[in-house]
């Protein structure tokens, strides 16, 4: 019996070996030590500051004053798409807090990040490290400009903005 296991043993392990090498396979840009255009990153165009999106700081054209109709738009907006995953304070809860956050980002990235998070959470390497933190992607939640916009204005309410 000892023998048989050992043969069996030895073939199974030559069609292992010979499924793994060599062969005739084409040869590909990774072969040829270019890597392929999935693995080239285009992040040196990526603005950390500004995020991916169409917003710009021009285009928000915040006051220092609260808006207090789009603050309230936008909390009610909040408790509908954001509550579920983020507290109004410092902590977690599936997301991160949102207490700060209009003093750690640009209010253009803000709106970039909500409107559009896939991208970011692709190229931005402090979303990606809240991502470690977090171990769950925001997931798009496809809102208007309006919306956004009102979001944003309640997270300024939420940090103190009057």
């Amino acid at each position: 019996m000892n023998a048989i296991t050992a043969v069996s043993g030895t073939m199974a392990l030559l069609l292992f070996l010979s499924a793994c090498g060599g062969g005739n396979t084409p040869t590909t840009s990774t072969q040829q030590g270019t890597p392929p255009a999935s693995m080239i990153e285009d992040t040196p165009s990526y603005d950390p500051n500004r995020g991916e999106g169409k917003f710009t700081a021009e285009m928000l054209n915040l006051t220092p004053q609260l808006d207090a109709a789009m603050a309230a738009s936008g909390e009610t907006v909040q408790a509908v798409k954001c509550a579920a995953c983020h507290k109004l304070t410092e902590e977690k809860l599936v997301g991160p807090g949102w207490k700060g956050v209009t003093t750690r980002r640009n209010p253009e990235w803000i709106m970039n990040f909500i409107t559009n998070p896939d991208p970011m959470i692709e190229k931005d390497p402090a979303v990606r490290a809240q991502l470690e933190l977090c171990l769950v992607r925001m997931p798009n939640q496809n809102l208007s400009d309006t919306d956004a916009r009102n979001i944003l204005e309640f997270m300024r309410k939420n940090d103190g903005v009057k």
